[in-house]
């Protein structure tokens, strides 16, 4: 059962700051969580998320059929997303980075589809980016798009903290 969605931000802030081969204990009950099968990427995330290094990296890239939600699947409401995801492309377009300039300051577009893979399957969100304070009526990250759509954000330590993971 998908528990989180996962934003390659959500893993790949945290390995640059607690790598792997030092915080090993950390990364190995992550890669369990993995293992299981209760994190949710889109396609385009997931492809990001391959890049990371050691073995966190080894076990997405090993664990990719317990991770994408494919469109077409019968195991789960892939036209919710669908739904969800061309809602939000709309709604949130004069913010979304390719639809706006490309300023690397606001979502994308794989961004909005987390949070729409978040909608649909009515599960956190976890990524390493913040609520901008006071809100910006120029750009948007990830927080300030769930928080609009209802959709849980979660930190990496709010990830940790939910699953008792204690280094």
């Amino acid at each position: 059962m998908k528990k989180y969605c996962v934003d390659t931000s959500g893993f790949s802030t945290p390995l640059e700051h607690m790598p792997g081969d030092i915080h090993v204990t950390l990364w190995q009950k992550i890669s369990s969580i993995i293992e299981a099968g209760t994190i949710a990427a889109t396609l385009e995330i997931y492809d990001e998320l391959t890049r990371l290094i050691g073995p966190v990296g080894d076990c997405i890239r090993t664990n990719q059929p317990k991770i994408v939600m494919e469109v077409g699947q019968a195991s789960w409401n892939w036209s919710s997303y669908i739904q969800h995801s061309n809602k939000m492309l709309t709604d949130h377009s004069a913010y979304i980075s390719e639809m706006c300039g490309g300023s690397r300051r606001t979502v994308g577009v794989n961004d909005i589809s987390i949070i729409a893979l978040g909608k649909a399957l009515s599960i956190p969100v976890v990524s390493s980016e913040v609520r901008r304070m006071p809100a910006s009526k120029k750009w948007r990250h990830i927080p300030d798009v769930c928080d609009m759509e209802g959709v849980l954000h979660m930190t990496f330590n709010e990830f940790l903290r939910a699953e008792g993971i204690q280094a």
